[in-house]
């Protein structure tokens, strides 16, 4: 199986040029059971790595253009009359997907916004007051323009900490961009991939994932983060309990990728900047990363014994 993520890895870098921090952020949402917040500028690869996962995994893509006109059924689906029947009958939204890319999502309100929460946390809808379940794995990219402010919602603290990691894929470099221009003097046809995972293969591999160790200590440390993060001057709103869990998940998720059976200190500390910085509320001002790499100065950690 976990040649099977390398397998994983070595096809959406085919698609995805020099970014491996990235990907393995965005494989780590995904094994972790959670979803991936990409604030980036247009063009950079955002839908292109949505559709490559995808692909990789043999899973349904479904995409959402958020715009404010957008209305919660556009994406949960909704109860139709069918005259011939003389019923109601479901009409799925694109919720009903495996990989589902949320484009621009601050730019829908905050009521279709809210269409989101019950799935992304418990992988069912509710629609007329029935409950439906999603298939796994379920998960959502989303992504908005850090640039771009008019006619955009502000994400609430509670959507915000339904995403596990928030990262930015950025300009490629000089090396890179060539790179690309090489590959797309023809057309990159993601139809002639060919799947290296299935459904099955990937829900396994949560489970897996699920077995990574994580020792007593390590344990102790993620606290003392968090609740570091409650008591900072600099930070008005620190990290939920939500983002306690989700941080030790996700340390276990970088671990499998790294081919260990058991999470370290370099784990925890890697993550937390992509973690922390999308769910603390700073002081009017203040940058969120210089004060996630402050916290991670300010707290010590014992050796810890894998």
């Amino acid at each position: 199986m976990r040649q099977k993520i390398d397998d994983l890895i070595d096809h959406l870098s085919y698609s995805i040029v020099g970014k491996t921090d990235a990907i393995n952020l965005v494989i780590v949402a995904l094994l972790s059971g959670g979803h991936a917040l990409l604030e980036d500028v247009p063009g950079v690869g955002k839908t292109l790595l949505a559709k490559s996962l995808a692909r990789a995994i043999n899973g349904r893509f479904q995409r959402i253009q958020c715009t404010p006109d957008l209305l919660p059924t556009d994406i949960t689906g909704t109860n139709i009359w069918n005259p011939n029947k003389r019923e109601f009958e479901f009409l799925p939204g694109p919720i009903f997907s495996n990989i589902l890319l949320a484009d621009e999502i601050n730019r829908a309100t905050p009521r279709t916004q809210s269409a989101l929460l019950e799935v992304m946390e418990e992988k069912q809808v509710t629609i007329d007051g029935e409950t439906r379940s999603v298939e796994t794995p379920f998960f959502v990219i989303a992504t908005q323009n850090p640039v771009e402010h008019h006619g955009t919602f502000a994400l609430p603290e509670a959507q915000m900490d339904r995403f596990t990691v928030s990262l930015s894929l950025g300009y490629p470099t000089e090396k890179e961009e060539l790179m690309m221009l090489q590959k797309h003097q023809g057309q990159i046809n993601l139809d002639e991939l060919k799947p290296c995972l299935s459904l099955e293969d990937v829900r396994e591999l949560q489970q897996q994932v699920t077995r990574v160790k994580v020792t007593a200590t390590l344990q102790q440390y993620i606290l003392d983060l968090v609740r570091a993060s409650r008591h900072h001057d600099e930070i008005r709103l620190g990290i939920s309990p939500r983002g306690t869990i989700i941080l030790q998940k996700a340390a276990q998720a970088y671990a499998f990728l790294e081919h260990r059976d058991y999470v370290i200190p370099d784990d925890v500390k890697f993550l937390v900047p992509y973690v922390f910085s999308h769910r603390i509320i700073p002081v009017s001002g203040r940058q969120t990363k210089t004060i996630v790499r402050k916290l991670l100065d300010s707290v010590p950690i014992e050796k810890v014994a894998a």
